[in-house]
Formats: structure tokens, C-alpha cells, sequence
């Protein structure tokens, strides 16, 4: 399901109460369903409305708790690894295509 607007709305509401009524951080939502974090939260917004009482208490970036704003934190921190990885592949991948070329 790749392309933009595939997903049915009986789908993106289900995703909904899984944040609203189940409990869920949108980040566990998001991965449990496999759509991007920002995706879940769109579609929260365009129901809910952009800044409702729910989303501060499941998003990590807008609570005070700090259990979520640990996880996020751990989160982020796993991403910057893999991104620091993935650069220094790609350095290496540059010089040894540039020692190539010559």
C-alpha cells in the first residue's frame, strides 16, 4: 500500500481508536500497522482536530510524561545509530567508486 490515499476510511478510523480508545502512543499504533508516524497523525488531526487533549497525553513530543518521552528518546537514538550507519556506508561506497574511476 505505497501510494498516497490507499488506505480505506474504515481503516484510518480503526487506526484512530487504537490511539483514542485502546491506549496506544501513536508511534505503537503507527508500527503495529506499518504507516508512517506522521501518516497516523494526519489522519488523528484531520478527525479530532490538529491539537486535541488526546494527542498531548499519546504523543511523546507533546506530553510531560516521562515513561514516553523516554521511549522517544530511545527511539531517536536507535534511528540516529542507523542513520550514522548508513552515512558511513555510503562514504565508503563514494571512495571506493572514486578509487575506481581512476
Amino acid at each position: 500500500m505505497g501510494r498516497k490515499g490507499s488506505h480505506s476510511d474504515q481503516f484510518r478510523k480503526e487506526a484512530c481508536k487504537l490511539v483514542r480508545e485502546q491506549g496506544y502512543s501513536i508511534v505503537e499504533a503507527a508500527k503495529q500497522l506499518e504507516v508512517p508516524y506522521n501518516t497516523l497523525w494526519n489522519w488523528l488531526s484531520r478527525l479530532y482536530g490538529p491539537k486535541s487533549s488526546a494527542d498531548s497525553q499519546t504523543d511523546p513530543a507533546l506530553s510531560d510524561d516521562p515513561a514516553l518521552l523516554k521511549s522517544r528518546i530511545r527511539e531517536l537514538e536507535k534511528q540516529v545509530h542507523r542513520l550514522e550507519m548508513e552515512k558511513d556506508i555510503l562514504k565508503k561506497a563514494t571512495a571506493y567508486f572514486a578509487q575506481e574511476r581512476t
